[in-house]
C-alpha cells in the first residue's frame, strides 16, 4: 500500500519521505522495518522515534522532526487504530446455517446470518440481519437481538434479554446469568431470590472474554450505548452503566451500582452496591469504591479518595515506622 494512500485515509499531513513509498504493514517503534509504519502516542518513546528504522511514523502535529517521514495528525493513537484497519480486514463469514446448529422453529433470524457449528437458539428468539454466531453460542428463549450482532464461540445470552445493534460478544461472555441474591432464613440457611428481570444491552457495545452481566430480581440491568467492557468483568444485578463508559479487566460492580457516562474504571476496581460513579470520573487500578464519586473526579486507593490525597498517603506510608519510633521517643517520660 502506498504511503500516500495511508496519509489520505487518515486525513493527515506528510512531512518528508516519498508519497510513493510502499508500506507493507505496521509494527512497534522498536521493531518496525524499512517498509513498515509505526506511531508515537506516548512522549516517552520520543527518543526511540529518532532511531527507528520505520519508513514513516504517525505523530502529533507538534512532534519534533525526526529522520523518518512523519504523518502528522491530531490524535496519533486513534490514527494508528485506523491505519491498522487498512491492513487488517476482519474475517468474513458467509451466510448459512451449519447442519449441527439447533434452531427452534419459532425463532426468527434476519437475512445473511452465519450460524456456526453446534449453535443453539431457543424458542421465540428474534435476531436481526447480518448476525454472526460462531461455534457453541447459546441463545435462550425470548431473547431479542438487533442487526449486526457478532458472538464468538461459547458466548451465552440468557432468557428474555434484549440486545441492540452492532453488539460484539467475545468468547465466553454470559449475558443474563442469575444475580447473586439470597435471603437468610431463620435457621441460618440461604434462600435463593428469583432473578427474572432481563439484561438490556444497547447499541455499539463490546463485551470481552469471560465477562458476566447478571440479571436482576426487579427492574433491569442496563448497559448503555457505546460501553466497552474488558475481560473478566463482573456486573451485578440491577446495575446501570452509562454511555461510552470503559470498564477494564477484573472490574467488579456489586448490585445496583450506577456508572456515569464516559466514566473509566481501570483494572481490578471494585464498587460497593448502590454506589454512584459520576460522569467522566476515573478510578485508578485496584481502588475500592465505597461511597459515591462525583462527576469528573480522579480517585485512587481503598477506600477510594481524591487521587492527589492518595499520592500523599502513599508517600507517607513507608515512613510510618520511623514516625512511630520518633513519637514513642518523644513521649517517653524523662529518666526512663
Amino acid at each position: 500500500m502506498k504511503l500516500s494512500r495511508i496519509v489520505s485515509a487518515l486525513k493527515a499531513r506528510l512531512d518528508g519521505g516519498s508519497p510513493d513509498a510502499e508500506i507493507t504493514g505496521i509494527n512497534g517503534i522498536e521493531q518496525a522495518g524499512s517498509s513498515e509504519l509505526t506511531f508515537v502516542a506516548n512522549p516517552k518513546y520520543a527518543e526511540a522515534a529518532q532511531r527507528t528504522k520505520a519508513a514513516a511514523v504517525i505523530v502529533a502535529e507538534n512532534f519534533p522532526e525526526i529522520p523518518a517521514a512523519t504523518i502528522r495528525v491530531d490524535d496519533p493513537y486513534l490514527s494508528f487504530a485506523r491505519a491498522l484497519e487498512l491492513f487488517h480486514k476482519p474475517l468474513a463469514y458467509p451466510p448459512g446455517i451449519h447442519p449441527t446448529a439447533v434452531i427452534h422453529s419459532s425463532a426468527k433470524i434476519g437475512a445473511h446470518a452465519h450460524i456456526g457449528p453446534y449453535v443453539a437458539i431457543d424458542e421465540n428468539v428474534k435476531i436481526g440481519a447480518n448476525a454472526v454466531l460462531l461455534a457453541h453460542v447459546v441463545i435462550y428463549r425470548r431473547v431479542e437481538i438487533g442487526d449486526h450482532f457478532f458472538a464468538h464461540a461459547h458466548a451465552v445470552v440468557r432468557e428474555n434479554c434484549r440486545i441492540g445493534n452492532n453488539v460484539l460478544l467475545q468468547n465466553g461472555v454470559v449475558i443474563g446469568s442469575d444475580g447473586f441474591g439470597f435471603a437468610k432464613t431463620p435457621n441460618g440457611r440461604w434462600h435463593k431470590i428469583p432473578q427474572p428481570a432481563p439484561v438490556v444491552i444497547e447499541d455499539d457495545v463490546e463485551i470481552q472474554a469471560n465477562s458476566c452481566i447478571d440479571r436482576a430480581s426487579v427492574g433491569e440491568t442496563r448497559i448503555r450505548r457505546g460501553v466497552k467492557i474488558d475481560n473478566l468483568v463482573q456486573i451485578g444485578h440491577g446495575s446501570q452503566v452509562g454511555e461510552d463508559a470503559l470498564l477494564a479487566a477484573q472490574v467488579g460492580l456489586a448490585g445496583s451500582t450506577q456508572i456515569g457516562k464516559r466514566a473509566i474504571l481501570t483494572g481490578q476496581v471494585g464498587v460497593v452496591g448502590h454506589c454512584k460513579v459520576g460522569d467522566g470520573a476515573i478510578v485508578t487500578p485496584q481502588s475500592g469504591v465505597a461511597a459515591d464519586i462525583p462527576p469528573g473526579a480522579l480517585v485512587s486507593g481503598a477506600p477510594a479518595v481524591d487521587h492527589r490525597a492518595w499520592l500523599k498517603y502513599s508517600a507517607v506510608l513507608p515512613k510510618l515506622p520511623e514516625i512511630a519510633r520518633a513519637l514513642r521517643a518523644k513521649m517517653k517520660p524523662p529518666g526512663k
